[in-house]
């Protein structure tokens, strides 16, 4: 007498995982399933459904009634690594046969009792791929693949596509440089056709972009102030340069004297006037 592998309780994590996963188990695809490979193979599964399959060969057996030759030998043993042995073959059958690998349950999933979700997925992907081949039967189970449409196209034809803009590049449709706004302003792509509003101002900077509004330039070193009439803000000196500054009050150019000599800033209140000063020179130099 055989005794299948000992495997303690999960916990935690693996046990939310491992009950979410039962929970997914359809009885209803478990019936269609069993009269789907009583038509097939014409073999009657037990009323335990996965205890039926566990030694793997009514699996054999239907892949073999699928596709001829893909298990050349099945085990009837009793003993365990035989009934392995059997699900490995099936389930290398099953891949060249024509299923995606993440269709495929692995053995440890029927054999240990640890996915029956993805043992009864991999079986209705199996009946599927069996109708995409043209194997029909009376039992509606799985869907049919689609077909591949594989499409050649001339080489002229493909060259001529480089110079169409696609839809994924964008669209250049009613973008145009004709009557281009001031900077700072919204550009606005209207088409008449389709029922959109006209634009609206394009003369005026909008707030979020700053704005002008009652700004002028003054003099270097002057205030700038940005008065509002509507704002009672009294408007500050813009004619005097500040002495944070520095001053040219007073300053000219007038009398230059040549390169190298000493500049000097006529002021009538501590300064002699230049004629008294050529006099006072004189009586000195006499």
């Amino acid at each position: 007498m055989s005794t299948q592998f000992s495997k303690g309780p999960t916990f935690g994590l693996s046990a939310d995982v491992r009950n979410k996963l039962a929970q997914k188990y359809d009885p209803q695809t478990e019936e269609a399933l069993r009269m789907w490979i009583h038509e097939v193979t014409g073999r009657t599964v037990p009323d335990n459904f996965m205890e039926g399959l566990k030694d793997g060969v009514i699996l054999c057996e239907l892949i073999n009634k699928l596709q001829p030759g893909s298990v050349p030998k099945v085990n009837h043993s009793i003993l365990n690594w035989h009934k392995l042995e059997n699900i490995t073959h099936f389930i290398r059958a099953i891949g060249e046969y024509g299923l995606k690998p993440h269709d495929i349950f692995e053995a440890n999933d029927l054999f240990e009792d640890m996915n029956h979700t993805q043992v009864q997925f991999t079986l209705a992907a199996l009946a599927g791929v069996a109708k995409t081949k043209g194997f029909y039967t009376k039992s509606d189970i799985g869907v049919k693949y689609a077909a591949k449409k594989q499409r050649k196209f001339n080489p002229d034809k493909m060259k001529a596509g480089d110079s169409i803009i696609t839809q994924q590049m964008g669209s250049n449709k009613f973008a145009s440089q004709k009557g281009m706004t001031s900077y700072g302003t919204r550009r606005h792509l209207y088409d008449p056709n389709i029922g959109m509003e006209k634009p609206a101002d394009r003369s005026t900077i909008n707030l979020q972009m700053g704005t002008n509004k009652c700004a002028g330039m003054f003099a270097l070193g002057t205030a700038r102030q940005v008065t509002e009439k509507n704002v009672n803000l009294d408007p500050v000196d813009t004619t005097t340069v500040s002495l944070q500054m520095g001053t040219n009050k007073v300053a000219s150019q007038s009398g230059l004297t040549p390169m190298g000599g000493s500049r000097l800033v006529y002021d009538h209140k501590y300064c002699a006037k230049p004629n008294e000063q050529d006099e006072s020179i004189k009586l000195l130099s006499g």
